[in-house]
């Protein structure tokens, strides 16, 4: 049995992120599925959080999917999802920050907001990190590249796909759709949609629509559970 096991669930986004950084470093790991109604102790003393995902490496327990990530890079370097350079390392790093708190903030606000106030304003929020997107990460970084950093995939990438992958929830229940603005966005996500690693962990349009319709009957906000 693998000595690193990982705890997830499969609509999780965070969870998504890093059964990707494993696939595509050919990391040898147990998945191991958990129930966030009916979480285990065993879960529970790994995850302190009680959030998925989680991993255990030998002695070694961690949460919150940025952090296994870069544990991830760190043990297990090739193929590299990271820069070297520091200063370019900095940037990658901020970009993921990004994605955590203004992309991912305004995806739930106009998915999950409590009334059409809330719901416009995440709009507005989700439609301006979109078009910021466009310029200052593919206009200005990548240049001519397909990814975000250039020409390797990497932790940024992985970072904002899941999101993205959701993108037919904001059409059906939203009216949402990408900008017209945004067509270096727009071939980035033709692009990693069709990487194998995306394809052995995405879910179909029906699940996400099935699992909307779920949690838009509880008070648990889109993402609760997971980081």
């Amino acid at each position: 049995m693998s000595t690193l096991q990982l705890y997830f669930t499969k609509g999780s986004t965070f969870s998504q992120r890093t059964r990707v950084v494993l696939l595509e470093k050919g990391i040898d790991f147990t998945p191991i599925e958990i129930d966030l109604q009916n979480k285990s102790n065993g879960f529970t003393q790994i995850s302190r959080y009680g959030k998925v995902p989680a991993i255990k490496h030998g002695d070694v327990e961690i949460y919150e999917s940025a952090i296994i990530n870069e544990y991830l890079e760190e043990v297990f370097p090739e193929p590299p999802l990271l820069p070297k350079d520091p200063g370019a390392k900095a940037i990658a790093r901020i970009w993921i920050d990004y994605a955590n708190t203004r992309l991912v903030p305004a995806f739930n606000k106009l998915l999950r907001g409590k009334d059409a106030n809330e719901q416009e304003q995440g709009r507005r929020e989700f439609n301006e990190s979109l078009l910021y997107i466009e310029q200052e990460g593919f206009g200005r970084l990548s240049g001519n590249e397909p990814y975000w950093l250039g020409d390797k995939f990497s932790l940024v990438d992985i970072s904002f796909y899941p999101w993205f992958e959701r993108l037919p929830l904001l059409e059906h229940k939203r009216k949402f759709t990408l900008p017209t603005e945004t067509p270096r966005l727009q071939q980035w996500w033709n692009i990693v949609r069709n990487r194998q690693s995306v394809q052995a962990v995405e879910n179909s349009v029906s699940y996400y629509l099935e699992r909307f319709s779920k949690i838009l009957d509880t008070s648990n906000p889109v993402g609760a559970g997971q980081k």
